[in-house]
């Protein structure tokens, strides 16, 4: 493989519950003269997968605990939101100023159980993520194949890291295709046999996909084509998630 491209699918418009989002981005793809090709990889924003299936909150309808009520005036936060971000989490990791890292009940680490109140569609509404991202991608990889294409689906969300500045996107969900790459038990062309050398296949095409998309742009979908990938039905982002007994930073 000497190279890769990557396109974002334009011209979806604001998603509402219900709609058949694979559908949406095959035709939006093929209007563009793009259309989705067997091998690709399809890489779609979380924001618009919870949209689809209904994955909002209205602020509205939200009562705050005390907790979340105390947290909230310290840090002058909005504390129905604050009361989401703990009904979405398994557990609370840290208390960093504003910001509450939390494990969400998928196993995810990240910032505010991933509650998320850009682009939601409406004031006052909030997104929280998708309840099984791994069987979104699966639905959506099996429209997909209704509509003609054998693609692998990846599900992106952006993410902090505890070690660098800066947010990246990452798969939160995966169909088709491992999201791991093993070298362990092969040998680089000095003779030395790699023994952890892993790599996170659906976090490299998560992060190239946001370059393609962006907060701003309005569009959700990339597709990465002539990466090379080995179909695995079974795939799920259960490897990639690490015990916390092996977790540094927990």
């Amino acid at each position: 493989m000497t190279h890769m491209q990557i396109f974002g699918i334009e011209g979806l418009p604001e998603i509402e519950p219900g709609v058949d989002l694979a559908e949406m981005i095959h035709a939006a793809a093929a209007a563009q003269g793009d259309p989705i090709a067997d091998g690709d990889v399809v890489v779609i924003t979380s924001k618009i997968v919870s949209k689809a299936e209904g994955c909002s909150v209205e602020l509205a309808d939200v009562a705050a605990s005390e907790f979340a009520t105390t947290w909230a005036s310290k840090w002058d936060k909005d504390p129905r939101l604050v009361e989401v971000v703990l009904r979405e989490s398994k557990r609370i990791i840290r208390q960093i100023g504003p910001v509450l890292i939390t494990e969400t009940h998928h196993g995810f680490c990240c910032a505010n159980s991933g509650v998320d109140q850009s682009s939601s569609g409406a004031a006052g509404r909030i997104l929280v993520l998708p309840k099984d991202p791994d069987a979104s991608c699966r639905a959506h990889r099996a429209r997909f194949a209704e509509l003609g294409v054998d693609v692998a689906v990846i599900m992106s969300d952006t993410f902090g890291r505890p070690w660098r500045e800066g947010q990246t996107d990452v798969a939160i969900g995966i169909s088709g295709m491992n999201p791991l790459l093993s070298y362990i038990g092969e040998v680089d062309p000095h003779g030395h046999e790699f023994h952890v050398q892993e790599l996170c296949i659906a976090d490299e095409l998560a992060a190239a996909g946001e370059l393609v998309k962006g907060n701003t742009s309005r569009v959700p979908v990339a597709v990465i084509r002539g990466r090379e990938w080995e179909r695995d039905d079974d795939a799920s982002m259960a490897p990639v998630l690490r015990d916390s007994e092996k977790d540094l930073f927990r």
